[in-house]
């Protein structure tokens, strides 16, 4: 009968990340790197890219493991938001070097890669039953990186009304993807 093997804990990792403990970041690599890479992946769209993220959002939590603190969430939600805001970022800075307007983003959003982005049939069906604007509030948050000043602004409506949209917005996809 073999013994369980012990859980790895993610906040002593961090915590000897910074000690300087190389086999600590190396541990969280190997239990994280591809599910980081997953998410970058489908963030940015491109391998190569997703992958310089990837190693950027390790070398942030290497030289930032100090500032993680417990008490605002998990380590492991720590590291997925690094590596979530990377992409966003240098989605935005792309979307802003490149000048995208509006018809470009909505000819985004009616091709095969948009599709596989977004997911199955199902959340394409779920995302098809919400008005427009509320869609559009949505891509703009999760497809594009804005934050909600920026859809507000881009929308040109109200901000409290942007946050109250994408809050219910999702509590419908939660409700029709259950």
């Amino acid at each position: 009968m073999s013994l369980p093997e012990n859980p790895f804990d993610y906040e002593v990792a961090l915590q000897n990340c910074t000690r300087g403990d190389r086999q600590a970041l190396h541990g969280l690599y190997q239990r994280e790197g591809g599910r980081l890479l997953a998410v970058a992946l489908r963030i940015v769209g491109d391998r190569a890219l997703a992958e310089d993220i990837v190693h950027d959002a390790f070398l942030r939590i290497w030289t930032q493991a100090a500032s993680f603190d417990a008490q605002r969430g998990s380590a492991r939600g720590w590291m997925f938001t690094i590596t979530r805001h990377l992409a966003l970022n240098h989605i935005r800075s792309n979307a802003r070097l490149r000048g995208l307007n509006e018809d470009d983003l909505q000819s985004l959003f009616t091709d095969e890669a948009a599709d596989a982005a977004l997911g199955s049939a199902r959340i394409d069906g779920c995302l098809e039953q919400l008005e427009p604007q509320r869609r559009q509030c949505l891509y703009h948050a999760y497809l594009d990186g804005y934050t909600h000043a920026e859809i507000a602004q881009r929308l040109e409506t109200p901000l409290g009304t942007v946050k109250a949209w994408i809050k219910r917005s999702l509590a419908s996809l939660r409700e029709c993807m259950g």
